[in-house]
């Protein structure tokens, strides 16, 4: 009888071409991978500053300012203050700049895991003005909507 016939099993060789193989799809996936969960994370911050937005809105509707007090420069604490709103942050949300009674600029900055990202911290206003600070990349491709 052959023995050669019942050896049945990978070689060294196929096993290392096939580790080479997944190696290689793992770098080309990976950082994809990295700037889809990044994205995501932009996009729940942009929700979370509409949202305040929103909230803002209706304080001034029923208090005709944006303000706490008339003549103020303290937004009253209806929004969310950090996104995830439980557990690690990787965006802080806050008044930018002095707010007034017809006026607000709502910015989520930067920390923890996303303190790195390209797209800079985001900001809203208002208007519904969108925005950037300290960005490499352009509202268009931080915003998506």
């Amino acid at each position: 009888m052959n023995s050669r016939g019942i050896n049945r099993g990978f070689s060294l060789i196929e096993l290392m071409v096939t580790v080479a193989i997944v190696g290689i799809l793992a770098a080309v996936a990976y950082p994809s991978y990295r700037e889809q969960v990044a994205a995501s994370r932009r996009n729940e911050a942009a929700n979370a500053l509409m949202t305040g937005a929103q909230a803002l809105e209706r304080y001034y509707s029923t208090n005709g300012r944006y303000t706490t007090t008339a003549g103020g420069s303290t937004l009253p604490s209806v929004f969310p203050s950090k996104v995830p709103e439980n557990g690690t942050a990787y965006y802080t949300i806050a008044a930018s700049g002095t707010p007034d009674a017809n006026s607000f600029t709502l910015r989520a900055t930067r920390t923890g895991v996303m303190s790195a990202d390209e797209c800079g911290d985001l900001t809203f206003d208002e208007t519904g003005e969108n925005g950037l600070v300290d960005a490499s990349k352009s509202v268009a491709q931080c915003w998506r909507r």
